[in-house]
């Protein structure tokens, strides 16, 4: 049995593509490994919120030196990564905005970014400390990205996959329903993306 992770960053809702396609990469994990457990994680709904100079100090204060009020400030990031390092597999629903990750999407990024937590440092640089995780990415886009012209501007993917492999998840696979708003490309966008998820 596996214990699924699966992060909703789109702020459509029920007409996201990122989180229909989240869900069929969800729907093929739990046929091959039928029983296992789903948490689901709609970042927009939580209100995540970005760091503060508060927050960002209290990361940095050994455990046994925190306040009450320190406590309470890093709860939330205590949460989210605990979640993380529960799950065996994660599907992260990344739409495209502006070339980049929604706003909510980096937030969780950086309040899972913990120094002697998620990473550390060793002889040779940063090691991450996240391991043995495999990360699906549902990713979509109004244009095609993974390929021609429009390659030079996706810092989605390449993003993702740098800097979850800096804390250690290195297992990264992405799927793409893109073209979503280009004539004759998608008609057949998503029909083609769900045909594409194949899951370890």
């Amino acid at each position: 049995m596996k214990h699924i992770l699966h992060l909703k960053s789109s702020i459509q809702g029920n007409e996201s593509y990122s989180i229909k396609l989240g869900q069929a990469i969800v729907e093929k994990i739990q046929d091959k490994y039928p029983g296992s457990a789903l948490e689901e994680l709609n970042l927009v709904d939580i209100e995540i919120p970005h760091l503060t100079p508060a927050v960002l100090r209290t990361f940095f204060i050994p455990e046994n030196q925190l306040t009450e009020q320190d406590k309470k400030s890093i709860r939330f990031s205590d949460e989210l990564v605990k979640q993380l390092l529960a799950a065996d597999i994660i599907v992260i629903g990344a739409p495209l905005i502006n070339y980049t990750i929604p706003t909510v999407l980096k937030s969780w990024i950086d309040h899972i970014t913990r120094a002697g937590i998620t990473f550390g440092y060793g002889e040779n640089g940063p090691v991450g400390k996240v391991m043995g995780k495999k990360v699906y990415v549902a990713m979509s886009s109004g244009g095609v990205y993974s390929q021609g012209p429009g390659q030079t501007n996706d810092f989605v993917a390449p993003y993702l996959k740098a800097f979850l492999g800096f804390l250690g998840m290195t297992d990264l696979t992405v799927f793409r329903a893109e073209g979503l708003k280009v004539p004759g490309v998608k008609e057949y966008a998503m029909k083609k993306a769900i045909e594409s998820i194949m899951v370890d």
